[in-house]
């Protein structure tokens, strides 16, 4: 998938991937898409939690040799 933005959030643990991302997000235009990577389990439900709360589009999610990838559109 393409994308603007990478964000690198792995080895952090909740909140740090989503403070993380809300932080990326707001430096993007709408429409753009940020991709996360991140190895917190806990990060599946809080991105899924997270995209209802803000209205950012969640793509994607993905497990890859226990990494997760996320996509995610702003609104």
């Amino acid at each position: 998938m393409q994308f603007d933005k990478e964000l690198d959030a792995r080895g952090l643990n909740c909140p740090l991937p989503i403070l993380r991302t809300k932080k990326a997000l707001t430096d993007m235009t709408s429409g753009q898409i940020l991709k996360i990577l991140a190895t917190d389990p806990g990060s599946v439900k809080d991105f899924q939690a997270f995209s209802k709360q803000t209205g950012n589009a969640l793509l994607s999610s993905e497990t890859v040799n226990s990494e997760f990838i996320f996509f995610m559109k702003r609104k």
